[in-house]
């Protein structure tokens, strides 16, 4: 799927509000360290079900390879969005003027709009100081670069990458 169909399909999902089913709430919350569970929380519900489907997708792919670290970074790769506080407008708002403006540039500025882009770094700080294992904050860190920059088994971070349809 191309980026447009990802990025028209996370919007239309977002406008739905809630959370994910109750199942899927507690086996995500029984996935997570306790350190993550408060980060988890922080997602907002339309966030919450994206992860809970990337990670069904990550774990149908992999099978035994899909490690709790695994599944803990596809429930996780987007929590540092919790950090720049934009809702759903905001956000299309923000990822239009990134992909004119350019993603690098705009992420070097102060505030909110900084912080939504860089989502990878910001959470792979959040996650570090959760006490996240290793794999769940490098694929939070690493789930925008292009395979040939990541440090993750390219079987599992192109399951990942597949799972997330980005």
């Amino acid at each position: 799927m191309t980026k447009a169909g990802h990025l028209v399909r996370r919007f239309v999902g977002s406008l739905k509000p809630g959370d994910p089913p109750p199942a899927d709430e507690a086996w995500a919350r029984d996935v997570l360290l306790a350190g993550e569970r408060p980060l988890w929380d922080r997602m907002s519900g339309p966030d919450r079900r994206h992860a809970v489907g990337v990670a069904r997708r990550t774990e149908a792919a992999l099978g035994h390879r899909a490690t709790r670290p695994v599944v803990a970074a596809a429930l996780l790769h987007d929590v540092g969005k919790v950090e720049a506080g934009l809702g759903t407008f905001a956000r299309v708002g923000a990822t239009v003027l990134a992909g004119v403006a350019g993603r690098e540039r705009l992420a070097r500025r102060r505030g909110r709009l900084g912080r939504y882009l860089r989502h990878d770094v910001v959470g792979a700080e959040l996650l570090a100081a959760a006490g996240s294992d290793p794999l769940t904050r490098t694929w939070a860190r690493e789930h925008h670069l292009p395979p040939a920059r990541w440090t993750v088994d390219p079987e599992v971070g192109a399951a990942l990458k597949a799972a997330d349809d980005d």
